[in-house]
């Protein structure tokens, strides 16, 4: 997953994105753009391009001062065993 988000993004923040996810598949944006340990500006388009690209799913949308539920479904599918998401 690791080559796959660096061709993705682009990042030198790859390695701390994905082990925030691999700990906590479903989040808030503003959790991850908080704790992550990645400039904010970075960390919202590092979502976005994830987004964009499927390996994020929105549970929830963003609305006014909400902000989105993400889900990181291939992990938690692995995890389940069976396609949960």
């Amino acid at each position: 997953m690791k080559p796959r988000l660096h061709e993705l993004t682009r990042s030198q923040y790859v390695v701390h994105g994905l082990d925030w996810m691999f700990e906590r598949p479903i989040f808030r944006s503003s959790d991850f753009t908080a704790s992550a340990g990645i400039p904010a500006p970075t960390a919202k388009r590092f979502l976005q391009v994830l987004k964009t690209s499927g390996i994020l799913r929105e549970l929830a949308p963003g609305r006014g001062r909400r902000p989105a539920l993400l889900v990181f479904p291939e992990l938690l599918n692995v995890a389940e065993g069976r396609d949960a998401f």
